[in-house]
């Protein structure tokens, strides 16, 4: 079933190059965040529900290929070409701590204490660095036999899930440092993404997408496309779910039937990252085309910056970038 009304996104520019992964924070006292990595080397941080440009982590000397925000978004975490994973005052923009790594480091995550942050990169390796004593080396997790794309933790701190170049997805015990469950797939997973309630894993490849049980890596469903997938987000009340890949659409599928509910073009390029808000009202996209968009999980809904009007979609101001430097 499609909806009538024509959905509408708000378009956030200020990037330069593709935006390569997002990320949502939490619910806070104040709303929500949203942080963007992006191969011009400048991730950006903007207010969730508006897009509205809050500020830009200027410090790496190469395309950022991931980003996380800890429970409270006061901390950013960015993951980057220059072999540095780096840790940001969110509030104030600077920069905290620069962890080294001996190759390009693809993924970072907090744990939900924000007292750890985790780490995957072409080294093939997991890293986990604790923020509390940056000196010290990190605790290690080897097995993957190609770069890692994306890790992240579980929801209660006890267990981290990686895939990597190798066709697998891999989940780890933190307390033993050894590999526990293994998941093969027939291509290299392009993306990754833990429910709200930390039950299921999200994983994409190929032109499918998959969903499977985060205690035992069981399949739950999955869902095969028309198009090749590089990012899947699965809403926080698992109703629908959202992806996008190389032809540039948006889908958006019933969860619980697997039926397509809509597709459309917004963006000019390849689709590298879909995430639904922690409220589940919007999700958001980013692509090869330089920008992130926003998207209505109800159309025709007044939220953030949707005025609507039955029948004719989404108005609102475009949520442009007013600057590429600022404090955050």
């Amino acid at each position: 079933m499609t909806s009538s009304l024509r959905q509408t996104p708000l378009t956030c520019s200020g990037h330069t190059r593709p935006v390569v992964h997002l990320a949502f924070s939490k619910l806070c006292p104040d709303g929500y965040y949203l942080i963007s990595a992006c191969k011009d080397g400048k991730p950006m941080l903007r207010q969730g529900n508006t897009g509205d440009w809050i500020g830009t982590f200027e410090g790496h000397k190469g395309a950022v290929w991931g980003v996380a925000l800890n429970s409270q978004a006061t901390r950013a975490g960015t993951a980057a070409a220059d072999f540095s994973a780096k840790v940001w005052d969110a509030m104030k923009g600077e920069e905290l701590h620069s962890f080294s790594h001996s190759h390009i480091v693809k993924s970072v995550d907090f744990s939900p204490d924000s007292n750890q942050m985790l780490t995957g990169s072409n080294e093939k390796l997991l890293k986990i660095f604790d923020l509390n004593k940056p000196e010290q080396d990190p605790i290690v997790f080897s097995g993957h036999e190609a770069s890692i794309k994306h890790c992240l933790y579980n929801s209660e701190g006890t267990k981290l899930f990686s895939c990597a170049d190798d066709k697998t997805v891999r989940c780890w015990d933190i307390t033993s440092k050894q590999e526990i469950l293994k998941l093969d797939l027939s291509s290299s997973a392009s993306g990754l993404e833990l429910s709200a309630d930390g039950c299921v894993l999200t994983v994409t490849y190929a032109n499918k997408v998959s969903f499977y049980s985060t205690s035992t890596l069981r399949e739950l469903k999955s869902a095969v496309l028309p198009a090749t997938l590089y990012s899947a987000s699965l809403h926080p009340d698992q109703s629908v779910f959202i992806c996008g890949g190389e032809d540039f659409k948006m889908y958006k599928y019933n969860f619980d039937t697997l039926e397509e509910l809509d597709s459309f073009k917004g963006h000019f390029g390849p689709v590298h990252c879909v995430r639904f808000s922690p409220d589940g009202e919007l999700y958001a996209s980013g692509s090869e085309d330089g920008t992130l968009r926003l998207w209505q999980t109800t159309v025709g809904k007044t939220y953030g910056l949707w005025k609507c009007v039955e029948g004719t979609g989404a108005g609102g101001a475009d949520a442009e970038a007013n600057g590429l430097t600022g404090d955050s």
